[in-house]
């Protein structure tokens, strides 16, 4: 076999274990996707009900009213922050199980070059 056929064969085997773990993932095995999707609906409601109460504050005139809404506003902030980590830390955990995964198998690439250039010798 050819070098160029080798590695034909370490990407086909590479994509098939890429997909093998999508699946097991997806399965429950780690808590990303929720994360991502805790994440990105804590953002939206955040956000949609920021501008809610922004809307409501408009129509007040008693200005402990307008600071409660501030308040309220503010701790809708930090909610909307909270998903915006969530949602980045799930999405950061993806890119570092498939970047692990290629490392492993250009590792083993690499002692698999040794060995046949020792076994040559």
């Amino acid at each position: 076999m050819t070098m160029t056929a080798l590695a034909e064969d370490r990407r086909d085997q590479f994509k098939k274990d890429v997909a093998d773990l999508k699946l097991k993932a997806d399965g429950g095995a780690g808590g990303d996707s929720k994360a991502r999707i805790a994440g990105l609906a804590l953002m939206i409601v955040g956000a949609v009900a920021a501008f809610v109460l922004y809307f409501a504050s408009l129509t007040l005139d008693d200005l402990r009213n307008i600071a409660s809404y501030q308040i309220l506003a503010t701790a809708l902030l930090a909610v909307t922050v909270i998903g915006a980590a969530l949602y980045l830390a799930g999405s950061i955990a993806r890119v570092l199980r498939l970047w692990l995964l290629r490392q492993s198998y250009e590792a083993q690439e690499q002692s698999e070059l040794i060995a046949s250039a020792l076994r040559s010798r």
